[in-house]
């Protein structure tokens, strides 16, 4: 069986995405059928875990799609089709968690500047932490990235803001009274356990509370694509894409 064999997208996926790329075979510019194979190419990279200078040459050069990658991910090409296709009609539940993801060797090392590149110190060592907020649907509609020991609860208030729901559910690590404030003030209701430490108990609705293993099993699901998990991308941008496009296949399925 040949690698053109096991690509990601079925026809009807890649009409999905399409429509939300520049250039097709009627216009001038890059053709649609070699953006297919590009966008191939790369799902190829982020499924395997495998090296760049490892993909199979029936995609082209792994230098040239790299670089074409890289492009795309400063454009912000990537984020406009996952956010094109994760218009979720559920604004029912609004479910936030974060994961934490380890580093490979080859993530550090990327040219000092003001970009923040996403990766700190945690329990586990040289660490990025994916924040993430899901629909009912179990499909992620916005994620945030931080070094591996930043704090769940500030990223909370990012995740949400903007994003209508009537009940947002998260764990005890986003128990704070800023956030159950802002989450209020949104016209929602907050289903988050009480920290032990608490000492006014708000009530907490077990059976919606349950409906939060919908984020568990989102990061499950992204992180059998290989190259989400470890993280091998020096660039928070770069990795930043990588996990975008797996959320992209996860909409598309």
């Amino acid at each position: 069986m040949g690698v053109l064999d096991r690509l990601i997208l079925r026809d009807d996926q890649w009409e999905r995405i399409s429509q939300h790329i520049i250039g097709d075979d009627r216009t001038r510019g890059t053709p649609g059928r070699d953006n297919r194979l590009f966008v191939e190419a790369v799902l190829w990279i982020v499924r395997t875990g495998s090296p760049w200078r490892d993909l199979p040459e029936v995609f082209g050069s792994w230098n040239s799609v790299f670089r074409r990658f890289s492009r795309w991910s400063h454009k912000g090409i990537w984020q406009r089709i996952f956010e094109a296709l994760s218009d979720d009609p559920d604004f029912e539940y609004l479910i936030v968690d974060s994961t934490i993801v380890r580093a490979h060797q080859h993530a550090s090392g990327a040219k000092k500047g003001a970009e923040d590149q996403a990766l700190g110190r945690s329990r586990g060592g040289l660490s990025t932490k994916i924040h993430m907020a899901v629909r009912g649907l179990g499909c992620p509609v916005r994620f945030l990235l931080t070094g591996g020991q930043g704090g769940d609860a500030p990223q909370g208030e990012n995740l949400i803001e903007g994003l209508p729901a009537d009940f947002v559910m998260a764990d005890t690590a986003y128990d704070s009274d800023r956030l159950r404030n802002i989450i209020a003030a949104k016209g929602a209701v907050a289903v988050i356990p009480n920290n032990p430490s608490r000492a006014l108990k708000h009530p907490l609705d077990e059976h919606l509370y349950a409906q939060r293993q919908l984020v568990e099993c989102c990061f499950s699901r992204l992180k059998q694509f290989r190259r989400v998990a470890p993280r091998f991308e020096k660039t928070a941008r770069n990795y930043f894409a990588v996990v975008t496009l797996a959320a992209i296949v996860l909409w598309t399925r």
